[in-house]
């Protein structure tokens, strides 16, 4: 298991460990009285196994597949001791994740040939979408990337306010205007500012509103087709915040937001508070979209790039 440990800083590693701890302790406890008394994987260890995994919010449909390839294992070992079913799962999930990460996205780094880079932000209000945004400009800039922030939500001023402190704290520059403006004139006026200043990365905070998946649809396509007046091939990423402490909410969430608009990948926000860190497995197989970043703790650098490996062995270690 030495791959895991090189992946990230050890300062790192323990973080995501600390972040995952409700979610694992939580999942160990059921597997512990799934297996009690048993020395052999059989029918009803499966059947106890698939429970857990559901009520550990990984999705029926994901658990189904890891079941079913966990029996193909049984079929083909004849004996496999309840002892070995850690590290089976351990290694079936991962195998499950790299269908949909096939390349490890490095630590917050950019494509050379997109300047400025555009990362439009979508999700519902509360899941920690401007938090994420704000946690971003600081990784960004921490690598040496120059960071502008479009304040695209101006359906609330609260929205604009908490956008503008978070660029006061990181120091990045901010292009807002006036609550009722249209999102897309404010995407338009933050991707100018961002080629007149010649901008590493633009990100860009759009409304959560999903009460009307229709009026959304149609701003989110506004916004857009606004921004490649300016730069042709914007938004180069769409990134979806979901809120990992909600569970199955989060999956519904990633249905009606993956209707609105092309979403390209996937924060997961304030693991740390939950015991439903299984959430990430099974939305990142259902959509097979990429989970891109985790948010494992309050403090600004507690954003972290998802490693697909580093989290299966925080999760099952």
């Amino acid at each position: 298991m030495s791959i895991f440990k090189k992946i990230f800083s050890t300062e790192k590693k323990q973080t995501l460990d600390k972040g995952l701890e409700k979610s694992k302790t939580s999942f160990f406890s059921k597997l512990g009285k799934a297996v009690a008394g048993k020395s052999k994987v059989d029918d009803e260890v499966l059947d106890n196994l698939e429970e857990v995994l559901v009520t550990s919010d990984v999705g029926v449909n994901t658990t189904l597949k890891i079941i079913e390839r966990i029996e193909k294992r049984v079929a083909a070992d004849k004996y496999l001791g309840t002892d070995e079913l850690n590290l089976i799962l351990r290694e079936e999930i991962a195998g499950l994740l790299s269908e949909t990460h096939t390349g490890e996205a490095a630590d917050f780094d950019l494509p050379a040939d997109k300047k400025p880079y555009v990362i439009m932000v979508v999700g519902v209000n509360g899941v920690g979408k401007t938090t994420t945004i704000g946690k971003l400009a600081h990784q960004f800039k921490n690598k040496g990337r120059s960071v502008i922030l479009g304040a695209a939500d101006t359906f609330r001023a609260a929205a604009i306010d908490q956008l503008q402190v978070w660029a006061d704290r990181v120091e990045v520059p901010i292009v807002k205007q006036k609550m009722g403006s249209d999102p897309a004139s404010v995407a338009f006026d933050t991707l100018s500012a961002a080629i007149s200043k010649e901008a590493d990365v633009v990100l860009i905070d759009t409304a959560g509103r999903l009460h009307n998946k229709v009026n959304l649809m149609n701003e989110l396509s506004k916004v857009k087709r606004v921004m490649q007046k300016v730069v042709p091939d914007a938004p180069h990423e769409v990134l979806l915040v979901l809120d990992g402490s909600t569970g199955q909410n989060a999956f519904e969430q990633a249905k009606q937001f993956t209707k609105a608009t092309e979403v390209s990948s996937l924060a997961v926000t304030k693991l740390d508070g939950t015991a439903k860190g299984g959430v990430v497995i099974g939305i990142s197989d259902q959509f097979q979209i990429p989970v891109k970043y985790i948010g494992v703790g309050e403090r600004i650098e507690d954003l972290q790039v998802f490693n697909k490996y580093e989290f299966v062995d925080s999760f099952f270690s």
